[in-house]
């Protein structure tokens, strides 16, 4: 297995938080629209800081669901805001949480490693608060591509997006490939088509 990768959020810490901590992963992606890609998955990084200011050792799934919703918001609205849509956000952010905890004893991983195959996976994700079909194909292939997590039917379950084509986060390994997702990104929207066409 070769090591994982995930240069994305142009900070080394934060990337590395994304790799180890797979609440900060599951955070990052909810996270990843309508803001630039460095933006949302460097924000699970900020909330953890400004969690753990109050309270050390808080930033998790259930450190999350045990602030009320009210407080999750304020933690990402503070400035500089953690989406252009803190509020929002910050309630989906701490719904997530809540249904970490209860339906996977507050392990943000077992969504994935619990999973028997690309196509429960692709379920238990949209389940979750925020995750659309796309940005739950999106995370199959993220899981696939940058951390080697190959359930059988991974592809199927990701669509378009576990192709070769530099389409999404998923495909974030290096600097360049960065470069290139968001080059093929700006093409595909003056061409009026989407990311899964």
């Amino acid at each position: 297995m070769t090591e994982a990768t995930f240069p994305i959020t142009g900070d080394p810490d934060d990337d590395a938080l994304l790799l180890d901590d797979p609440f900060a992963l599951l955070l990052g992606m909810l996270l990843d629209q309508q803001v630039p890609m460095e933006w949302a998955f460097r924000s699970p990084s900020r909330l953890r800081e400004r969690m753990e200011a109050a309270e050390p050792g808080s930033f998790s799934p259930a450190g999350l669901a045990a602030l009320s919703e009210d407080r999750a918001v304020e933690l990402f609205s503070e400035k500089p805001a953690l989406h252009r849509y803190p509020k929002s956000m910050g309630k989906r952010a701490h719904a997530v949480a809540e249904m970490l905890v209860d339906e996977y004893d507050g392990v943000a991983s077992a969504v994935w490693t619990t999973a028997a195959d690309g196509s429960e996976l692709y379920r238990r994700l949209r389940a979750l608060p925020g995750y659309g079909e796309e940005k739950a194909k999106i995370f199959v292939a993220l899981l696939a591509k940058r951390l080697d997590v190959r359930l059988d039917g991974w592809q199927k379950a990701a669509g378009a997006f576990g192709d070769d084509t530099p389409r999404s986060a998923a495909d974030v390994g290096s600097a360049d490939e960065l470069t290139l997702v968001r080059q093929w990104k700006q093409a595909q929207k003056q061409r009026g088509k989407s990311k899964q066409e």
